[in-house]
């Protein structure tokens, strides 16, 4: 497995014997520079880029200002008046410029370093995945008779957070959507199918809705497989195929974000989708990528402090609403309270650019906004995964993400990795904060089933005072190299590595 994690989303392949999953790491030249050197985006001569620009939500505001933008050579694809965010496409190059001086237009700037272009379309190969056993099989039969689904056995994850055990007093309730904000949920799997909302489900790629029939499901069933696999996590239900999701009672919705080919998430689709999920009643969100194609976007420059703009937007106007945000940490195993950072991999969609940075003013988004459940990932030992993302209060609550290299789960499980659906009926492991997300969104959904009429503050809240404690490791270094070496620094039940603990579910209900 490479080394370096993967910088579209928060999972990492493993070539396991069991499963057979793409490498999706991103490589790139490596360039000196600084936090504050000039990175803003404008567009060469004839190259189309996708612009937010953010206003005052008045209605003559924004009708002025769209007006602005057509007279900039701009073209409006969609506006959100009630946070004040308009998308818009333009090839002129001094576009960003013309409308940040425009009265009324509090940021601008493109949301992309390479231009838009039409997708085309190829053929890839298709992974191996986990056998599924047979509905006639002895193994099935068996994990019927404990009360069990046919691959439950494998999922120490589940067991790790106590689902096991709260699925005997409640499964959560119909009436709980957890929105998959991601690649594409396919909703035909048959351990998704009767808990998929699609009422509540959409496209949102180029940053306007699409809930026409399957525009919420994968572009490529063979690449573009985490929003499924992360919807599995979630809620899978208990009906004797495949596995259990954390709360499998509940409901889930696909708000596809990524785009075509390169899976890239952009900000005009991540403000789509959780403005989609606040107006759909969708009760909490799972995020588990980071926003493209800034690992971390610095306020003070103009193009990337206007995508924290609208992305804070949005996260607040869902939070109003009753939307709950769970974001996964990352996988950088980087520590995000640290007082300057290297990123080596942004932009990620044209050419990298080394810089330092200030994680303090140029924020992971969405994991290090206001008002994010923040999640960092653990393995079948209970320590922190090797790739997980860490910080003194930045870090919320872990889940059980899985770390195949350094720890092991205790039998009959298999695998230090997370089992979960894939397209096309499969399941496969994979690891990542990704997995760890989902958990947690999960038991989110416990609670919000229990409690109604409970906020996304006070949601947020509980995830943390009902936490499992774990406690700081005497000494963090996997590989006993240095490699991942890190150091846990707070108390139990509030510690750098771990947050308020590991979540649980059977607290979750009883509470």
């Amino acid at each position: 497995m490479d080394s370096k994690p993967s910088r579209r989303w928060r999972a990492l392949a493993m070539p396991l014997g069991l499963v057979l999953t793409a490498s999706v790491g991103m490589a790139g030249v490596a360039v000196a520079s600084t936090q504050n050197a000039a990175t803003a985006t404008a567009a060469q001569d004839g190259e189309k880029l996708s612009y937010v620009v953010n206003t005052a939500t008045d209605a003559s505001t924004i009708e002025r200002v769209k007006k602005e933008i057509t007279k900039a050579d701009g073209t409006v694809v969609t506006a959100y008046k009630k946070i004040g965010v308009i998308v818009a496409h333009s090839t002129n190059p001094e576009f960003g410029d013309t409308l940040r001086a425009v009265k009324g237009v509090d940021s601008a700037g493109a949301t992309r370093t390479a231009p838009i272009q039409a997708a085309a379309t190829t053929d890839v190969g298709k992974p191996q995945y986990v056998q599924t056993p047979k509905s006639t099989s002895a193994a099935t039969a068996q994990a019927k008779a404990q009360g069990e689904e046919p691959l439950e056995s494998l999922q120490w994850d589940k067991r790790a957070i106590k689902a096991d055990q709260a699925h005997k007093i409640s499964e959560g309730s119909k009436k709980v959507t957890v929105g998959v904000i991601d690649t594409g949920v396919d909703d035909t799997h048959p351990d998704l199918q009767a808990n998929f909302s699609a009422e509540q489900s959409a496209s949102c790629v180029g940053g306007k809705a699409d809930t026409s029939e399957g525009a919420w499901r994968p572009f490529d069933a063979a690449n573009d497989y985490h929003g499924t696999h992360v919807a599995g996590i979630i809620a899978a239900p208990r009906n004797d195929v495949g596995i259990a999701g954390a709360a499998p009672g509940v409901q889930v919705s696909s708000i596809k974000v990524s785009e075509k080919e390169t899976s890239l998430f952009y900000t005009e689709a991540v403000v789509c989708a959780m403005v989609f999920a606040a107006d759909h009643g969708v009760e909490i969100t799972n995020n588990s990528y980071y926003i493209d194609p800034w690992l971390y976007n610095c306020r003070n420059d103009k193009d990337q402090g206007a995508l924290v703009d609208s992305v804070s937007r949005a996260l607040k106007y869902a939070t109003g609403k009753g939307t709950a945000t769970v974001s996964s940490a990352g996988n950088s195993s980087q520590d995000l309270a640290a007082a300057e950072l290297t990123d080596d991999t942004s932009p990620n969609d044209s050419t990298p650019v080394e810089r330092t940075i200030n994680p303090a003013t140029c924020p992971d988004m969405p994991t290090m906004l206001p008002g994010v459940t923040s999640v960092s990932a653990t393995g079948p030992e209970n320590l922190k995964s090797y790739y997980s993302n860490y910080g003194a209060g930045q870090i919320d609550v872990a889940g059980p993400g899985g770390d195949t290299r350094y720890q092991t789960p205790e039998p009959p499980a298999k695998s230090g990795g997370v089992l979960s659906t894939m397209p096309d009926g499969e399941y496969a492991y994979l690891q990542g904060t990704s997995m760890a997300g989902p958990q947690v969104a999960g038991v989110a959904a416990l609670i919000k089933s229990k409690h109604p009429k409970v906020s996304p503050q006070e949601l947020g809240w509980r995830l943390k005072a009902q936490a499992q404690t774990v406690k700081c490791p005497t000494k963090y270094d996997p590989d006993g190299k240095g490699t991942y070496a890190a150091t846990c620094t707070g108390v139990p039940g509030n510690n750098s590595f771990y947050g308020h603990g590991l979540v649980d579910a059977l607290a979750a209900v009883k509470k």
